[in-house]
């Protein structure tokens, strides 16, 4: 699932845009609807495909820019609104600064308003300035689209525009350790508490246990929805409603964050890279306040300039950002850093490490290279992206591999495999996502297998293992044998499979007769019945059968024939019998011979030969001569 928030100055008609494209008017509040104003966030949705995309309506004012940081965040893309008859104004220019330094991964531009616009050259100019504008950012391969949402000309090439640009973005990434930044607050009757948000790093189940950080209270979810259908488990990257058990509305606010329990921690002190934007009123220097935002949280804050006496416009640095208010973040987020009056966006970058154990000598070199290291990217994603190119990689190859230094590598590997976005089999690592797609990959197996082979009961498990795939690398996975039974476990403990030794299977399944078959198997079971120590041969079996094979082979797996030595076949419980039988008479006499067992079994000769001989290849019994005796008397 993706989302998109809207940008660009007041009043040029995103709102609009968003109804015109979803029938959602985002404008819920009263006082919106009366102003013709958004003031605060407003949502909608539309399907691509058949695929849902959440859609964050930000306010254009100036007045409301905090609102508008707080729906940017963790966007897939941005739809960025510039009214034709206006064209680039003062925040449009403030929006794609913001949207910059966050760095949105993709976008769409809709020139709106274009009905109002008579003169075609006008449109043009529009569009160039548009064009100019945007080189160099994060939008400058964003198509534009001129759109009218009051007469809904243009409206299918910017679907097609956003449905083309989301289409190429990677999936979201599942570090299991889920976070939804709060953007919205409110009681719903019969529910009590809901929250709002775009779902980063893992995902939320109904029933699970969460604590809201920072300084929050516990509790549990209730319920889920998506675009108001009820769900019951939320995946990175959707837009979610929670319901809450256990917590008012009055304990919590915008800019907390929904985790679970023990999985995050807030944090004071932040270690962050920065870009002071080109047209900043003053460099940046040290010890200024400013007002610090990511996600939905702000906070003011103080800045402690490394390296450098200050950050001159258009360049960047290292901060070491003193928060007022804790504030719950993870490395590699984006931040954004404004001033607080005159009110400005200065620049913003990335946080390199949320939980510095302490304040840095300004001019250090140990730091420096410290900073320099983490802004090759957050330790832990390295060693994600490590592990997805080269799965299976021991822990100290993994740190080898990452090009980090020991420490911080180390100190990255506990915390992912602690929330379970690195796991381990016998040893080897492997992200949460790729040994999450084998066993997808084991299960299509088995379900092929199955469909296949309708009367087996299983895969061998040695063809399981050599046919094992990624999916995303599309390439067989050499697990060695014991990472493969490791994994063969998990998935059996999980109640979704079942094995043996030899085979494996879908937990639920069975094989299962169809009416000729079952016909087939009942008349050739019952001639076992009537002669069960002279059964038919395996010829007359398999005619009985119908001269289906596999049928036959059923049967002996199911343990309603037995194939014995010689190839005979005997009913699996008659077989038990003249086992159970024979170790009788040798207990009593001591041993006992061909011709006894025959005479025991009024049958003849072929028949008991292939028991006793069964006896002796299952260690039963040993032949002496011309007798058996028990091997264990």
């Amino acid at each position: 699932m993706r989302v998109i928030a809207t940008a660009g100055h007041v009043d040029h008609g995103k709102s609009a845009l968003v109804k015109a494209l979803s029938g959602i008017d985002p404008d819920r509040l009263a006082e919106e609807q009366k102003r013709g104003l958004t003031i605060d966030l407003g949502f909608a949705w539309i399907e691509l495909e058949g695929e849902p995309i959440g859609i964050i309506d930000v306010p254009g004012h100036i007045d409301f820019i905090k609102n508008m940081l707080a729906g940017v965040g963790s966007v897939d893309a941005a739809l960025f609104v510039v009214a034709a008859d206006e064209g680039v104004m003062p925040q449009t220019r403030e929006h794609l600064a913001i949207l910059d330094l966050l760095a949105v991964p993709t976008g769409v531009v809709a020139l709106t308003k274009a009905d109002a616009v008579d003169d075609p050259d006008w449109l043009d100019l529009v569009e160039m300035d548009v064009h100019d504008l945007l080189a160099g950012t994060c939008l400058a391969d964003a198509p534009i689209v001129r759109v009218s949402a009051h007469k809904g000309t243009g409206m299918a090439d910017l679907r097609y525009a956003l449905r083309h640009a989301l289409t190429a973005l990677p999936p979201r990434r599942d570090r299991n350790r889920p976070r939804l930044p709060i953007d919205r607050v409110f009681t719903l009757s019969g529910f009590g508490t809901v929250v709002t948000g775009t779902l980063s790093d893992g995902h939320f189940a109904v029933g699970d246990s969460v604590e809201i950080l920072p300084d929050g209270p516990s509790g549990r979810i209730r319920g889920l929805q998506s675009h108001k259908q009820s769900i019951d488990a939320a995946q990175p990257g959707s837009r979610v409603a929670m319901n809450l058990s256990g917590i008012s509305t009055d304990e919590i606010r915008r800019g907390q964050v929904v985790c679970k329990p023990d999985t995050l921690r807030a944090t004071r002190l932040l270690d962050v890279s920065f870009r002071l934007l080109e047209d900043a009123p003053a460099p940046l220097t040290h010890n200024l306040a400013v007002d610090f935002f990511c996600g939905a949280a702000e906070t003011p804050a103080y800045v402690r300039v490394l390296g450098v006496e200050e950050v001159s416009p258009g360049a960047e640095g290292w901060l070491q950002l003193r928060l007022e208010e804790p504030v719950l973040v993870a490395a590699g987020d984006r931040y954004i850093l404004r001033r607080p009056s005159p009110s400005a966006t200065l620049g913003g970058g990335v946080v390199l490490n949320p939980h510095p154990r302490r304040r840095y000598r300004r001019f250090d070199p140990d730091v420096i290279a410290r900073f320099e290291t983490l802004a090759r990217g957050a330790p832990d994603e390295i060693l994600l992206q490590t592990l997805e190119r080269e799965p299976l990689l021991t822990p100290e190859t993994l740190v080898g591999r990452s090009g980090l230094g020991a420490e911080p590598a180390l100190a990255a590997l506990a915390e992912l495999r602690r929330s379970g976005a690195v796991a381990a089999l016998d040893g080897s690592l492997l992200t949460r996502s790729a040994l999450d797609a084998l066993i997808l990959s084991l299960a299509a197996l088995l379900t092929d297998y199955h469909r296949l082979h309708p009367l087996k009961r299983g895969m061998p498990r040695g063809e399981v293992r050599s046919r094992l795939r990624l999916p995303a690398q599309g390439r067989s996975l050499d697990l060695p044998v014991r990472a493969f039974n490791q994994l063969v476990q998990q998935v059996v403990d999980a109640g979704r499979i079942a094995g043996d030794d030899q085979l494996i299977w879908h937990a639920d399944f069975c094989i299962t007769f169809s009416e000729r078959q079952r016909r087939a198997v009942t008349q050739a079971l019952s001639r076992f019945a009537a002669s069960p120590y002279a059964p038919p041969t395996a010829a007359e079996t398999l005619a009985l059968l119908g001269e289906d094979e596999a049928l036959l082979e059923a049967l002996i797996e199911q343990d309603q024939l037995r194939r014995l030595q010689g190839n005979v076949l005997f009913r699996g419980e008659d077989a038990d019998i003249m086992f159970a039988q024979i170790r009788h008479f040798i207990t009593a006499e001591g041993s006992i011979s061909l011709a006894q067992a025959r005479d025991l079994f009024n049958t003849s000769r072929k028949y008991v030969q292939a028991v006793l001989e069964e006896m002796d290849a299952q260690r039963i019994t040993r032949r002496e001569g011309d007798v058996r005796v028990l091997r264990n008397a």
